[in-house]
C-alpha cells in the first residue's frame, strides 16, 4: 500500500520527460494497473463494468472515470492524504467537484513545463490576470496557476484584478509604451467587459480567454467571442487554454480555438452513444483525456464536454454535453 510519505519523484521524472507514443503508453498502463489495484474509486468503477483489469493491455482499451464522480467522492490512491484541494465554479444549487492533490509540486511542474514550451519562460513576461467570480472564491486551481505564473515573472506590474478595470487598462497602456510583453488572461465576461469598456489597441499584448460566463453574460459562440475582443483589442488571434479542476495539466490553443496537448497529456473523443468507442478525426463526440500528472486521483477521466480531433493531433471544444453544468473553463457554446 502507498503511504502518505511515498515519494513520487522517481515516477514524475519519467512522466515529465516522456516524449514519444510508446513512453507515454508504457505509462499510461502503468498508471492503470496501480490505479486498478490501489484507487478504492476507479476500482469500484471497473467492477461495476465487469472488467477484469488484468484484461487491460492496450491505452485505448483503459476506461476513463466519469468526471462527475469528482462531486461526490474522494478520489484518491489509498494511504495518500491531500495537502491541498482544488473546488470547481457553480451555478447556485449544483454540487461543486473537488480535486484531492497530495503533491501541489507536480501541478507546479505541469503548467510551468507545459506554459515555458508554448509561451517561453515565464520570467520574459508581465502577467495580468483578470479573474473575477474565480478570486471571489476559495480552492480555484486556476487561479492557483496565475497566481505562481505571476510570481515567476518578477514584474512588479504582474497582478490579479478582481473588478478594477481601470487600473489593468493603465497597466495594459504602460505596457504598450514600453513595448513590454504581456499576457491578459481573463475569464470571458470579464475581458467583453473590458472590451467595452476600455477597447485599445494591444500590439505586445496576448488575450488568453479561460471562458466562462458564469451566469453574468448571455453564452456566446466562440468565433463571436473572438471577433468581439480582436476588433477591441485590434488583435489577429484570441488565445485559450482547456484545463478543468479535475485535471492537472493544461493543452494551449495560440487561435482559432485550436488546442493542443503537452506530452504527458492526451485527450481522444468518444461516441455519444457508446463511450467505450473512439469517433475519427473530424467526427464529434465527448472528450476523454489521459492526463499522467493525475498520479494520485485518476489520470483517466471522461468530461462532459464536446469536441473532435483534428489531423495535426489537436482538438477542438464544442460545448457542453446536454443538462452538464456550466462550469469550469472554456465553457463555450459552439
Amino acid at each position: 500500500m502507498m503511504a502518505s510519505s511515498y515519494d513520487p519523484s522517481q515516477l514524475i521524472d519519467r512522466i515529465f520527460s516522456a516524449r514519444s507514443t510508446e513512453e507515454f503508453n508504457a505509462l499510461a498502463l502503468e498508471l492503470f494497473h496501480l490505479h486498478a489495484a490501489k484507487n478504492p474509486v476507479y476500482l469500484g468503477f471497473l467492477h461495476g463494468l465487469g472488467l477484469d483489469p488484468k484484461s487491460i493491455d492496450r491505452v485505448d482499451r483503459i476506461p476513463c472515470l466519469p468526471i462527475q464522480l469528482f462531486r461526490n467522492h474522494r478520489i484518491l490512491l489509498k494511504g495518500l492524504d491531500p495537502a491541498c484541494h482544488f473546488t470547481s465554479s457553480g451555478t447556485t444549487g449544483t454540487v461543486t467537484s473537488t480535486h484531492h492533490v497530495p503533491w501541489p509540486k507536480v501541478y507546479e511542474r505541469s503548467f510551468t513545463s507545459s506554459f515555458k514550451a508554448v509561451y517561453g519562460d515565464p520570467a520574459e513576461w508581465r502577467i495580468i490576470a483578470l479573474l473575477p467570480a474565480y478570486l471571489e472564491r476559495e480552492g480555484s486551481s486556476l487561479v492557483y496557476m496565475a497566481q505562481q505564473l505571476i510570481t515567476a515573472t518578477e514584474d512588479p506590474l504582474s497582478g490579479t484584478y478582481l473588478h478594477k478595470y481601470d487600473e489593468l487598462s493603465a497597466v495594459l497602456q504602460r505596457s504598450e509604451a514600453e513595448g513590454k510583453k504581456t499576457l491578459l488572461l481573463g475569464v470571458t465576461f470579464a475581458l467583453l467587459d473590458l472590451a467595452e469598456q476600455y477597447p485599445h489597441p494591444l500590439k505586445h499584448t496576448v488575450i488568453m480567454e479561460t471562458g466562462g460566463m458564469k451566469g453574468r453574460r448571455p453564452e456566446l459562440v466562440r468565433d463571436e467571442l473572438h471577433r468581439i475582443l480582436k476588433v477591441a483589442f485590434q488583435v489577429d488571434a484570441i488565445h485559450s487554454e482547456y484545463g478543468m479542476t479535475e485535471l492537472l495539466s493544461q493543452a494551449w490553443s495560440t487561435g482559432e480555438g485550436s488546442y493542443c496537448c503537452p506530452p504527458w497529456m492526451r485527450v481522444s473523443i468518444r461516441d455519444v452513444n457508446d463511450p467505450f468507442a473512439e469517433v475519427p478525426v473530424g467526427r464529434t463526440g465527448g472528450i476523454n483525456v489521459i492526463d499522467l500528472a493525475n498520479i494520485a486521483s485518476c489520470p483517466f477521466i471522461a468530461t462532459q464536454d464536446l469536441g473532435r480531433m483534428k489531423a495535426d493531433g489537436c482538438f477542438e471544444v464544442l460545448g457542453r454535453f446536454d443538462h452538464s453544468d456550466v462550469r469550469g473553463c472554456n465553457l463555450l457554446v459552439d
